[in-house]
């Protein structure tokens, strides 16, 4: 993995309403559920980090209305998709009175807990932004984007970071070994809602493995702390995986 080049923010301007955008997928290198929380979610800490795995979105701007397309056909092409959410999102915050025309190209597997829907959702944030010049600060950005999604404000800084809360609380991970990664893709999809509903936190093994992580200013190497609770369940539903 690369996550110096896969964070970068690219965006190319072909006139003053278009832009192009690649949108990273991540992955957790751990991920550690803590318990479930009042609201609903569950508190987790996690490593995650960009990886050099992209979608591509085509934005055209200064449209009467939001509407997006997407060349996968699971993916939703309305209010439900989390691209067209940002943008809504955005509007509001800023007051602008106007939409905004995404197009998707789909290279991130869908249900494969790689980020790809959040990526493209803090992607959306980011262009629209600086199109209307910086209308909302880097804070605020983080901000925006957790209504849409836990993970999202992850992309938005789109950096290797410790995640805690139920994910939106983020501490930048500024050393980190690189290393050359495989990411194998299945035939079916997982949802995230489900496996936290099915979780059995007396049968997670997290704890024993990354319970005493530190970093001591030298170059972390996750390699001993690789372990994801949610295999727990994703596992015994997906023999496969193992």
């Amino acid at each position: 993995m690369n996550p110096e080049e896969s964070s970068v923010f690219n965006s190319q301007r072909d006139t003053g309403l278009r832009a192009k955008v690649l949108c990273p997928a991540k992955i957790n290198l751990f991920l550690r559920v803590l318990g479930k929380r009042g609201d609903g979610y569950h508190d987790i800490i996690s490593l995650m980090t960009p990886v050099s795995l992209w979608d591509k979105i085509s934005l055209e701007f200064d449209k009467p209305e939001i509407k997006i397309s997407c060349s996968h056909p699971l993916v939703p092409e309305d209010e439900k998709n989390l691209a067209w959410k940002a943008a809504r999102v955005f509007f509001k915050k800023t007051g602008i009175k106007e939409g905004v025309f995404i197009s998707i190209e789909k290279n991130i597997p869908v249900g494969a807990g790689l980020g790809g829907g959040s990526s493209n959702c803090a992607s959306v944030f980011k262009a629209l932004n600086e199109h209307y010049n910086h209308p909302l600060s880097h804070k605020e950005l983080e901000k925006a984007a957790l209504e849409t999604g836990s993970d999202v404000p992850f992309f938005i800084s789109c950096k290797p970071a410790i995640a805690t809360g139920r994910g939106e609380i983020l501490s930048p991970v500024e050393k980190i070994l690189k290393y050359k990664l495989i990411l194998i893709g299945f035939d079916f999809h997982v949802s995230t809602a489900h496996v936290y509903k099915k979780l059995n936190l007396a049968l997670t093994k997290c704890e024993k493995i990354n319970k005493h992580f530190h970093f001591n200013g030298s170059k972390f190497d996750p390699a001993p702390y690789l372990c994801n609770d949610l295999e727990t369940v994703t596992v015994a539903e997906h023999p496969v995986i193992e």
